[in-house]
């Protein structure tokens, strides 16, 4: 259920180059305050694949609702297999 949410998750990110010594911007617009830089953009998605794990943490662990991202979902209370 987790890995299948990042991975859709992780689907929808948008990247940009921006100014800075990490030029390279991801985020997921699904996933609000889920953004992060890098360096090279491997290193902009590894970054931002951590942040979205960190943000699930956070939001699961406070039963707060996590939004669904295509036909991935997230139940606060559910289960974890």
């Amino acid at each position: 259920m987790i890995r299948e949410y990042i991975a859709m998750a992780m689907k929808r990110a948008r990247y940009e180059i921006i100014e800075g010594a990490e030029p390279y911007y991801g985020e997921i617009k699904a996933c609000p305050g889920v953004w992060a830089t890098g360096r090279t953009l491997d290193e902009c998605r590894r970054n931002l694949e951590d942040t979205l794990d960190d943000w699930l943490l956070l939001r699961i662990s406070k039963g707060m609702e996590v939004p669904a991202v295509g036909k991935a979902s997230i139940k606060p209370g559910a289960k974890v297999a």
